[in-house]
């Protein structure tokens, strides 16, 4: 199936769609209305997109060069969860986010709360079906592993597991990328944790356990990791995506820092991350137009030069799209991912927003009074 853009155009006879409901390009008369929709609208607006997430940086470049569409980005080191308050607070003023990028844990609450609009990109069927919305109000776009990031020449040896993390030699240089109730990055770094100590998809308490030791015996430091911190040295250990952190090495290896990358065998989780349009976005085409790019081959293998694996890769592979240089980059996992369900997924955001505060009694305080750390994701 051809993931390119669908430029074929409705009859002229059929009533077409402002792109405020539409549901598809098709509805507006095509991409070439749609395009044309989007240029006129000549803004987007976005929220909680770090360029160095996923090659954003890149991402938006190529959209404001293709489309001559000027992106601009609220609180770009922001969490899920401030996504989806930005969302309801905003409401339909000139100033709510277009589209939004969150864990698919945060975007099913989202659509629960009546605040996405359905739109299908031109790839949605190519979508598998556990990695999209079935009414098209979310759509995973790219996911990877909880990975242990650190600097070897800060630590030796650098930790490979999540059972290395409770040794001694780690007091105070463990971090997370934000609190788990409210950045789904640090909610997945429990559940890979869950993971590693005999819990289970439908049993997450075993990764609050596993951080109220960490914190208990002083491995656990209250400081949020990125870039700034890893790079400077105050949080020597982070648990963070696989993309992430490998962005890191590259990123700081010519500062002096050699920032090692391991996903560990204990606790291998994965999990992708989905966009979303506002149903009161601003710029109605533009967001629109913003997902059809990033479901494209020309976004998809954006998202793998930034180590993330894109949700259609598997499709791409099949039908000769796929960047193979890029996707020879990134790191070796064995098996097959293994993702919960909207039940299991639930139960778990729930046990984690109600126990993550008593399992680290002291701590979280002190991290809310810190920059907060893109989650997402």
């Amino acid at each position: 199936m051809a993931l390119g853009v669908n430029a074929c155009m409705n009859s002229p006879t059929a009533r077409l769609a402002k792109p405020s409901v539409a549901t598809s390009a098709e509805d507006v008369g095509g991409m070439r209305a749609l395009t044309a929709a989007a240029k006129k609208e000549g803004t987007l607006r976005a929220i909680a997109l770090p360029r160095d997430w996923a090659d954003y940086g890149g991402l938006i470049d190529g959209f404001e060069k293709k489309y001559g569409i000027k992106v601009t980005v609220e609180n770009p080191l922001g969490h899920s969860e401030d996504e989806i308050d930005t969302l309801r607070k905003r409401g339909n003023r000139p100033t709510a986010p277009d589209v939004i990028d969150v864990g698919d844990t945060f975007a099913r609450n989202a659509a629960a709360q009546n605040l996405l609009a359905p739109y299908k990109v031109a790839a949605y069927d190519s979508i598998p079906g556990n990695q999209k919305d079935p009414e098209a109000r979310w759509s995973n776009n790219y996911g990877g592993y909880m990975s242990i990031g650190c600097d070897a020449n800060r630590v030796k040896p650098c930790p490979e597991t999540f059972a290395d993390l409770l040794k001694p030699a780690y007091r105070g240089k463990v971090a997370l990328e934000g609190d788990p109730p409210r950045s789904a990055t640090a909610f997945a770094s429990v559940y890979a944790a869950a993971l590693a100590n005999n819990g289970s998809f439908a049993d997450v308490q075993p990764g609050l356990d596993f951080f109220a030791r960490l914190h208990e015996n002083g491995n656990l430091t209250p400081l949020r990791s990125d870039l700034a911190t890893v790079e400077d040295g105050r949080t020597p250990i982070s648990i963070n995506w696989d993309y992430i952190n490998l962005q890191y090495a590259d990123q700081l290896r010519g500062h002096g820092v050699n920032w090692q990358v391991a996903i560990p065998f204990d606790g291998s989780f994965a999990q992708y991350f989905a966009l979303a349009i506002n149903k009161n976005a601003p710029h109605p085409a533009a967001a629109r137009l913003w997902q059809e790019y990033l479901f494209s081959p020309q976004g998809q293998n954006l998202r793998l030069r930034g180590y993330a694996r894109p949700v259609l890769m598997d499709v791409m592979r099949q039908d000769g799209t796929l960047d193979k240089a890029a996707a020879a980059r990134l790191p070796t996992v064995e098996g097959t991912p293994q993702f919960p369900t909207d039940a299991q997924l639930e139960k778990a955001r729930e046990t984690v927003a109600q126990g993550w505060a008593k399992a680290v009694a002291g701590t979280s305080g002190r991290r809310s009074g810190q920059q907060t750390s893109r989650s997402g994701m």
